[in-house]
């Protein structure tokens, strides 16, 4: 695999400040350039679409970056490689914890390397709310695709968003497909509401269910399942094959209670061993019926235009929320505005409302 050359390993603690500090040292890193400064937006940008992948790197750390000069810059290098983007198929993974997310992706994935596409697989690293720290290992349990060439792995810390959904997630997509992924995965950290968030950038959203269905589809949301494209039962492997099946009907006849995809796509249900590789090739396939049946009838199309829109707005809110917040008069009378919400003096809206009205008058809006 690719990586960073200031990244020594698969294992490392991250913070909320933006910057990565490595603990494995151990793990061998290649990478075409040297470990130096880049001081132009420029430069990066010659450097991810010569497909360097320690420049990739380094131009995804500022993407994560909390400094505002990280984020000019980042937002430079983002413009600059947009046209250069795109030409991908965006799959997102998801499931309970302990699915077998890492594993099933790492055993797709090393086929997919090994056909000669170029995949990058950014897993979502859960943060603690305590700490605010991360511990980054999923290229540890990817070992052997991370290994590969043709593979690049890159763990991000939540930071907090819900639905574990890195916070720059879709800016790094694009670099990603600027340096020439053909294939883009996104882990995430588990299912909930805010899976949406992961929904609303990739192309095709794949759910991993285990077998006990009825137990586990009173686990996951209704509409987890119905943003689905297709659904595979993972670890149909010894003894488990008879109640992946069964879990498999299951599935099919809570599909079918459901209404039709605006796509026109009918969600296939699977069964598969990411430990054995059986069922793995038909997951696949179902990805690649669903891009040509979508690209066929111009969904495919319609739902990037979409999403690029609902990113616009995303995007400006985020940004208003970090000026608000990073405003001084703001931080100035928080404390007290805090302490009058949690006395009960002052109710939550009458001191939003104060703290807004702070921002206002600072020139914020």
């Amino acid at each position: 695999m690719a990586s960073d050359p200031d990244d020594h390993g698969a294992l490392s603690s991250s913070t909320s400040s933006g910057s990565v500090s490595n603990l494995n040292p151990n793990l061998s890193t290649r990478s075409s350039s040297p470990s130096v400064h880049l001081s132009s937006a420029t430069e990066y940008v010659d450097g991810i679409k010569n497909q360097d992948v320690g420049v990739l790197s380094r131009a995804i750390t500022l993407l994560e970056s909390t400094r505002s000069d990280h984020r000019e810059t980042a937002r430079t290098i983002v413009d600059e490689c947009l046209p250069a983007s795109g030409d991908s198929i965006r799959v997102a993974v998801t499931g309970v914890p302990g699915v077998g997310k890492s594993t099933f992706i790492e055993t797709l994935g090393l086929r997919l390397v090994e056909q000669g596409h170029r995949l990058a697989v950014l897993t979502v690293d859960p943060t603690s709310e305590r700490s605010r720290g991360s511990i980054l290992g999923d290229k540890t349990r990817m070992g052997d695709l991370s290994s590969h060439d043709n593979a690049y792995i890159r763990p991000s810390p939540t930071a907090g968003t819900l639905g574990g959904v890195a916070r720059k997630t879709r800016e790094t997509i694009v670099l990603c497909e600027a340096a020439g992924y053909d294939t883009i995965f996104v882990e995430t950290v588990g299912v909930g509401q805010s899976e949406v968030k992961v929904h609303s950038m990739v192309d095709f959203f794949l759910l991993l269910a285990l077998a006990g269905a009825g137990d586990e589809l009173q686990g996951i949301k209704r509409g987890i399942v119905e943003m689905a494209d297709a659904i595979a039962i993972n670890k149909a492997d010894g003894d488990n094959v008879a109640a992946a099946k069964d879990a498999q009907a299951e599935y099919e006849r809570a599909l079918r209670l459901l209404a039709d995809p605006e796509s026109g796509w009918d969600p296939p249900v699977l069964t598969c061993s990411a430990l054995t590789g059986d069922g793995i090739p038909a997951v696949w396939k179902a990805v690649e019926d669903y891009r040509q049946h979508t690209h066929d009838n111009g969904f495919f199309d319609a739902q990037r235009r979409r999403q690029a829109r609902h990113w616009l707005y995303q995007t400006i809110e985020q940004r208003l929320q970090d000026d608000f917040f990073s405003d001084p008069e703001v931080e100035a009378a928080r404390a007290d505005m805090e302490a009058a919400v949690e006395s009960g003096t002052l109710s939550s809206f009458a001191a939003a409302e104060r703290l807004l009205e702070v921002y206002r008058s600072s020139g914020g809006a």
